[in-house]
């Protein structure tokens, strides 16, 4: 009879975990759209006429570079690289680049899309080393558009590999969604 409970409270749990996980993934897909069509908007010159700047600012979640394990704490590393994305287009130099109303539109969402990720955000091992992989990527870009010395170009470059890195959280993020469904 006792096992039969356990069962019983395993299902209802796995049911509320898995609901709340789907009403949040909802939330967090439409912010999502909502920072991608800023940044899109955000856009002042040809991604075309900056082909020369690109630079490969080694995204560390891209080609293999890091295990499933890692890749699946989404709840670690998605704060971490909110939080840095806030800390680079939250810049003077970055003030300087871009529209107020769109950039603090911009900020506005990834803030709130951060606080929503730090309630769900789970403390394990994992998430010092995956700081460190963060800080280290950002800390590139903050050296390119430094060596670039913050020209319309850089920036270019800087807000397309912005969009790209949250595509590949969001990627990374849903498949993390699936693995967490497949086990309850």
């Amino acid at each position: 009879m006792a096992h039969i409970h356990l069962l019983l409270a395993r299902v209802i749990l796995s049911s509320t975990a898995a609901g709340t996980l789907g009403q949040f993934s909802g939330i967090h897909r439409l912010k999502n759209r909502e920072i991608f069509m800023l940044l899109r908007q955000m856009k002042r010159i040809s991604s075309q006429a900056c082909l020369k700047d690109r630079t490969d600012f080694q995204f560390p979640w891209k080609g293999g570079k890091t295990t499933r394990t890692q890749t699946s704490q989404g709840t670690c590393y998605h704060p971490l690289m909110l939080q840095q994305i806030i800390n680079l287009f939250n810049t003077e130099t970055s003030r300087a680049a871009w529209n107020d109303t769109l950039l603090d539109q911009l900020l506005s969402r990834l803030d709130h899309g951060l606080e929503r990720l730090e309630q769900m955000e789970d403390n394990n091992l994992a998430c010092a080393y995956l700081g460190s992989v963060v800080w280290k990527y950002f800390q590139r870009i903050h050296r390119y558009l430094k060596k670039e010395e913050c020209s319309s170009c850089a920036w270019e470059v800087v807000r397309v590999e912005t969009e790209a890195c949250l595509s590949l959280m969001q990627q990374s993020s849903t498949k993390s969604q699936e693995r967490k469904k497949a086990h309850l």
